[in-house]
């Protein structure tokens, strides 16, 4: 079992506070992302489960005990970097065998270890080669069956697919997702991309200023954002926010009249995602600003009262700019937040 327990973990560094109470577990076996913006505290949490960092106060569990206060090596974890960190000097057998042979473990051994997951991750024709002679996806696939060789409780990875191409990363995120599925390893896998978290993590837990704001499944954290924060960092195009001001029973967003959460609360924050609004006689009134055709679909840039509103709409709308729509928010779809303390309701 390789259960990770993080306790009121917080790193200071001098009077900046770069983690703050940070409390999470993360289950044997699952793929956890850390995903938040740079600065965030993230890859300084990470580093602190791997050791190179030393919290400031709080502890770390693995499978049930405390190694905050072991050495690196000696935790049960395999860490793979942003930078790939594949020595030249190797072919990628002695790479992907580098730990292996650290541990001083049989020849026949290694040789079994290093086969397996170059087979794993789909470079086993190049285990002669040397590290000059790859591309960066293949060194990336080394330094991941490198760290897969070892056999860890835990494999910490920090941002691993940024170096690459857009379409390597497509590719990459897919076959990571499976190959971690099977080697039934806990993974904590560090991202500001939210298409990799969305894509790729069992739980994403979203950071901000120190803090983990959400931790849920990918599509809980989409649909059902606990803050505002997560609203707008979460999406591509972030929800849209509109005040709502209380008119008897119903609250009025833009002059449309919406059945909202019963608050003792006058002025609420309406939100709703661009792909959960469609054209309708009654509803929202918004003018077209930007239109911009994205080949499925349509991203369509509006003011509403002085706010800026996007909608996506069929790529076969015929739009201009300054024409005026109407549109009506999927009603299960709307959420509403407490402008005084950005938490959803």
């Amino acid at each position: 079992m390789a259960e990770i327990e993080i306790k009121n973990v917080a790193k200071n560094f001098g009077a900046y506070e770069a983690l703050s109470d940070i409390n999470l577990t993360i289950a044997d076996q699952e793929f956890m992302v850390l995903l938040g913006a740079s600065g965030c505290g993230k890859s300084t949490l990470l580093r602190i489960i791997a050791g190179l960092e030393t919290a400031s106060s709080g502890e770390v569990w693995i499978g049930g005990k405390r190694i905050d206060h072991l050495a690196p090596k000696d935790r049960g974890i395999a860490m793979v970097f942003q930078n790939y960190a594949v020595f030249p000097h190797l072919t990628v057998f002695e790479n992907i065998g580098f730990g292996l042979r650290m541990k001083k473990l049989p020849n026949e051994v290694v040789r079994q270890r290093v086969e397996k997951v170059a087979e794993l991750m789909h470079i086993e024709m190049l285990l002669s080669r040397y590290s000059g002679e790859l591309s960066g996806g293949q060194r990336q696939r080394v330094a991941v069956a490198r760290a897969l060789a070892m056999e860890p409780d835990v494999i910490l990875m920090d941002e691993p697919l940024s170096n690459l191409d857009a379409l390597l990363r497509m590719e990459m995120r897919a076959e990571l997702k499976g190959v971690l599925a099977e080697s039934k390893t806990t993974a904590i896998y560090v991202t500001h991309d939210q298409v990799e978290a969305m894509s790729m993590a069992d739980r994403i837990s979203v950071m901000h200023q120190g803090k983990i704001i959400q931790a849920d499944t990918p599509i809980q954290v989409y649909r059902n954002p606990s803050a505002k924060f997560v609203a707008s960092f979460i999406g591509n195009p972030p929800m849209n926010f509109l005040p709502a001001s209380r008119s008897g029973t119903k609250w009025s967003v833009a002059g449309a009249k919406f059945t909202g959460p019963e608050t003792k609360i006058d002025i609420l924050e309406f939100a709703v995602r661009p792909e959960d609004l469609k054209s309708a006689d009654n509803g929202i009134c918004a003018t077209v600003k930007i239109v911009e055709p994205l080949g499925a679909h349509l991203l369509v840039t509006c003011t509403v009262e002085g706010h800026l509103f996007r909608v996506v709409m069929d790529s076969d709308t015929s739009l201009k700019t300054g024409q005026i729509i109407t549109l009506a928010p999927q009603a299960n779809r709307i959420r509403w937040f407490d402008p005084e303390t950005a938490l959803a309701l």
